[in-house]
């Protein structure tokens, strides 16, 4: 019995699991495009009445060295359309450079002009912003918190359009949808706006409307502070404060809104190196919240639908793992086929789950026009949205290794630079991210999809030669772009010198 007789089985066996388990996925992804397509005029119009009495409302605004946008969140929400009597702002400040004395700078011109804002710095930053947020609402005034991260810039009628939602004493939370203030400053920005894009005008349309659970994205929404306490409070056990919160308000019986018409722009990442340290929190939060929540939803007495469609929430990112194991045993599954060909039309039948590939186009389409966008002309970048998730697969296995093997993770924070739609440069300026030597392991990974690629040519697999292709180019974009940002930076640092 040769090495090929001995895998024959776990790997075919495996091959087909892997592809039914991305089916479901691929299922689920156009499931939720058709509810965000019906429901598409939501994005657009609120049935919402105002409110006839106005509750006391704190606005927090937790910052950790944000020098370049600071100033301008703080000034912002001071310049909210409600009543000062029945307004506080919070600045909870965890920085330890300039941003604290910008930030008391700000926050003492304000106190002349008559805002109601305190400034709450704390010396040790323990349990990071959830530790932040927590020791605000311990003094919070408050019933209803509002929640702006330091990129964000809420309009003046955010609370006013916003506090009607909470259309019943059960309702935890209202999530409010992210705009782009610098949506066109790369290619890296433009791609990041149409994922975030569809997050909102797809997943959390679709989840919202349709009764299932969804999350508060950890910014640019109100929580009710009866309902923060009753779920335990923000917690640092995990690298996602926001979806652990939600999941934990829901479980407790707890309800949630989304308004999608309420837009509140922010400043997308625009280091390649900090997207991935972005993406790697989200990933590895996304998997411990789910660890941590799965067992106890199958317990729950609530529908077999609810519960499954919480379980692809939470497990959202193991379509990454699930890739990588796919492009690990395409070559096996290659070689398999050579040797027996009569198991080639077994395993065509997996070109029907692969219809499922096209749900991500999809997705991204319905999203741009539900938004009022020529969809059509964005189809190329949508197509290239594939090839960046692909690319992130990496990092997504990174940050699950991490979990299983009990590395403790810190929570870094994305930098932002104060960018405009009109201003291009920014490797200029200070909290810059150190290359990521991830990208090494990533080239390496390409190299193996392009090997891949080459046998399947040779064997005439087609279908695995296609799939092998996209994953090289997604991990030499990611390897790439990377690589080409950092030398440019050094480029710079070394002719300032």
């Amino acid at each position: 019995m040769n090495w090929l007789e001995i895998l024959f089985i776990p790997v075919t066996l495996s091959y087909f699991l892997i592809l039914s388990a991305l089916f479901v996925y691929g299922i689920n992804f156009f499931y939720l495009g058709w509810a965000a397509w019906k429901f598409r005029k939501d994005m657009q119009i609120s049935d919402n009445k105002p409110l006839e009495e106005l509750p006391y409302v704190t606005v927090q605004l937790p910052i950790f060295n944000e020098w370049y946008v600071a100033q301008r969140l703080i000034e912002a929400a001071a310049r909210l359309d409600y009543p000062r009597e029945l307004l506080e702002i919070q600045v909870l400040d965890d920085s330890v450079d300039e941003t604290t004395t910008l930030i008391s700078e700000t926050v003492s011109r304000l106190l002349e002009q008559g805002v109601n804002i305190v400034h709450v710095h704390r010396k040790e930053r323990k349990g990071y912003k959830a530790g932040a947020l927590s020791e605000g609402l311990d003094q919070a005034k408050g019933k209803f918190v509002a929640i702006f991260d330091a990129d964000f810039v809420p309009i003046p009628s955010f609370l006013l359009k916003t506090l009607p939602y909470f259309d019943n004493e059960r309702v935890a939370f209202v999530q409010t949808r992210w705009g782009h203030i610098n949506r066109e400053s790369s290619l890296l920005t433009r791609l990041q706006a149409l994922s975030i894009d569809s997050h909102f005008a797809v997943e959390q349309l679709a989840r919202s409307r349709l009764g299932y659970w969804f999350n508060f994205n950890g910014t640019a929404g109100i929580w009710r502070k009866e309902a923060i306490y009753d779920a335990g409070g923000w917690q640092a056990q995990t690298l996602t404060e926001d979806l652990d919160l939600s999941y934990r308000a829901f479980i407790h019986g707890w309800e949630a809104r989304f308004a999608p018409e309420i837009e509140v722009v922010a400043e997308l990442p625009v280091s390649f190196t900090a997207y991935r340290r972005q993406q790697h929190r989200w990933a590895q939060g996304s998997i411990e919240c789910a660890i941590r929540y799965v067992p106890q939803i199958s317990n729950l007495n609530i529908s077999n639908s609810k519960k499954m469609a919480a379980v692809l929430h939470l497990t959202g990112y193991c379509v990454h793992l699930l890739m990588i194991s796919l492009s690990l045993i395409y070559p096996i599954i290659v070689i398999i086929s050579l040797q027996y060909p009569g198991l080639g039309s077994l395993f065509g039948i997996a070109i029907l789950f692969n219809i499922t590939a096209l749900a991500p186009t999809t997705y991204f389409a319905i999203a741009q026009y539900s938004l009022g966008r020529r969809w059509f002309f964005s189809l190329p970048m949508i197509i290239f949205m594939s090839i960046l998730g692909a690319g992130m697969m990496v990092n997504t296995l990174r940050a699950a290794l991490q979990i299983f093997t009990s590395k403790q993770s810190t929570f870094e924070r994305t930098p932002k630079y104060g960018v405009t739609p009109s201003q291009k440069n920014w490797d200029t300026q200070r909290y810059r991210v150190s290359i990521d030597y991830i990208v090494i392991f990533e080239i390496l990974f390409a190299l193996f999809n392009i090997w891949t690629m080459k046998i399947s040519w040779q064997q005439h697999s087609w279908l695995i030669m296609i799939y092998s292709g996209v994953y090289a180019a997604g991990l030499l974009f990611t390897s790439g772009f990377t690589i080409i940002q950092a030398f440019q930076k050094q480029s710079f640092t070394n002719s300032e010198n």
